[in-house]
């Protein structure tokens, strides 16, 4: 008797406005897609919930500053007293005709970026020059980057003639009622457990004399509430997933712990 598999699960998504139609009419346009947004709001998610939606497959790229074009497209490798030629992740995305997802693309340097333009222009084309060959991608392909605008400065943001290239998608952390529902889901907590998080963020969000980097992002809610479903006091588990995590200076860490202690008590 043959069994069928499981049908796969999408990765769920939250959906905060229309973000899913624009994602999926650009790919059915065949533009390139650029999410803005702030560390943990759901980047990642909507992409990898898209790729499976559309029945693509999804090859990632985390960039950072030692990426190289090479890295992207491909180089000569020696193996065996012969060169023979290895795809990297940007090669095989276009050939398998995927979703290709580059995070933090800003971290990436801009002599690498460049690689990207025949692709993100009409011609979507990549022209691969150690092996005199030009791969025009299939309508399926798509390509998709994202970054955080709280990290942009002089020496880390896009070229204009990059940006001018893709449709722009812009995500912030859910409105108060979406979020309870996040970390009520995806941190396996009440609903009581899950709006005292939400009202945290609310207040940690607000702070303005605290030189914090970033503000407490929608996924450390979540790790919080899960490391609360597992067992740990809310003192705790905000401490490790939320305070700790936001900053190093002590000071500061005791201010944000006074505010955590406003919204969840003393604890004892």
């Amino acid at each position: 008797m043959l069994m069928q598999a499981a049908p796969q699960l999408l990765p769920w998504y939250a959906e905060q406005h229309d973000e899913c139609a624009l994602f999926e009419r650009a790919w059915r346009q065949r533009l390139p897609l650029l999410i803005k947004g702030p560390t943990g709001c759901g980047k990642t998610r909507l992409v990898e919930h898209m790729a499976q939606r559309l029945g693509r497959p999804l090859v990632t790229v985390a960039c950072h500053d030692d990426l190289s074009a090479a890295d992207l497209v491909g180089r000569h490798l020696l193996g065996d007293g012969a060169t023979r030629w290895q795809d990297g992740p940007l090669t095989r995305a276009v050939r398998q005709g995927a979703l290709l997802y580059l995070d933090e693309v800003v971290e990436a340097r801009k002599d690498t970026t460049v690689v990207l333009h025949p692709l993100a222009d009409d011609r979507r084309a990549l022209p691969i020059e150690r092996t005199g060959e030009t791969l025009l991608a299939p309508p399926e392909f798509m390509l998709v980057v994202s970054y955080n605008p709280g990290y942009q400065n002089a020496l880390k943001n896009l070229k204009p003639s990059t940006r001018q290239r893709f449709v722009a998608l812009t995500l912030g952390y859910p409105e108060p009622a979406l979020e309870r529902r996040i970390v009520r889901t995806e941190g396996s907590v009440d609903e009581a457990l899950a709006a005292r998080l939400v009202q945290l963020a609310d207040a940690l969000r607000r702070l303005t004399d605290h030189d914090l980097e970033e503000t407490v992002s929608t996924r450390a809610l979540v790790m919080a509430a899960r490391l609360m479903a597992a067992g740990l006091a809310p003192h705790e588990a905000c401490r490790a997933a939320i305070v700790d995590a936001l900053t190093d200076d002590a000071d500061t860490a005791a201010a944000l712990g006074e505010i955590v202690v406003a919204v969840f008590g003393d604890g004892r």
